[in-house]
């Protein structure tokens, strides 16, 4: 029998092992703490912070080469960008022996997409950005507390819409809803949260940016995917012709964002 209880108790055993991760995440939210404070601890995880300075110097924010302190990194990435970083550490999403096939590959994907596609929802793409880096995080948190069943679960539903639905048979709760359970337990804004709740309810504009990032990523990383119109996915945000250059730029980024998020 799957245990909530027990999974999201296991992210906080994650957190005593990454002290300095777990604080940032802690810290990053408050409006007591600046830029100064939070480079400051992050200072203190080496290759968290290396991979802060190397997400601000890539082509996704423009500053390439031009970023050479972690307080000014912290400035450029942002707080969200940089608490995301910190979550993605803490509960081992940086570790790819201990995750599902092609998960980063997938969440790099939606991530570049979200962001890529967040303007035209008038949504920020930083904020976007961090929202798609973490929206796989409850899979990652079935995969480790059920490896084999869950290895089974993903092989069967290669397509992630009906792989929630084969989730919440097996375990009660679906990726994304446990997703939003952990990032709340965290205290990450409800506007992040609202978000990955409202995917899979396609007449709902909340979910519809992260819909259509699911698709992009789809469509790049599933093999003999059956495409899925983007406009029904999108309330009719988006066009079949909006979808090329957003494409286009994923495939451009992706190994970048990769290598900044894992320090390769």
């Amino acid at each position: 029998m799957f245990d909530l209880e027990k999974v999201l108790s296991s992210i906080d055993t994650m957190a005593a092992q990454r002290p300095v991760a777990a604080q940032i995440v802690s810290v990053a939210n408050s409006d007591d703490t600046s830029a100064k404070v939070l480079s400051g601890i992050l200072a203190s995880d080496v290759a968290l912070a290396s991979r802060v300075m190397k997400l601000a110097n890539s082509a996704y924010f423009g500053m390439r080469g031009r970023v050479t302190s972690l307080q000014f990194a912290v400035t450029v990435v942002g707080f969200t960008t940089v608490r995301t970083m910190a979550t993605v550490a803490l509960t081992e999403l940086d570790d790819e022996s201990r995750l599902p096939e092609n998960f980063w590959d997938v969440t790099t994907s939606l991530a570049l997409a979200s962001s890529t596609l967040a303007p035209r929802f008038g949504e920020r793409p930083q904020d976007a950005l961090c929202i798609g880096l973490l929206a796989q995080l409850g899979a990652a948190l079935l995969h480790h507390n059920d490896t084999d069943g869950y290895a089974e679960l993903t092989a069967e539903h290669p397509d992630v819409t009906t792989r929630r639905t084969a989730e919440l048979r097996r375990y009660g709760i679906n990726s994304l809803r446990l997703t939003a359970v952990a990032l709340e337990q965290w205290g990450f804004p409800h506007s992040m949260t609202t978000r990955l709740d409202e995917v899979d309810d396609v007449t709902s504009m909340e979910g519809a940016l992260l819909r259509g990032a699911f698709e992009v990523a789809a469509r790049l990383t599933t093999e003999d995917y059956d495409t899925v119109p983007i406009a029904r996915l999108t309330c009719g945000q988006l066009r079949e012709d909006d979808l090329v250059p957003v494409l286009d730029a994923v495939r451009a980024g992706a190994d970048e964002l990769r290598r900044a998020m894992l320090g390769d």
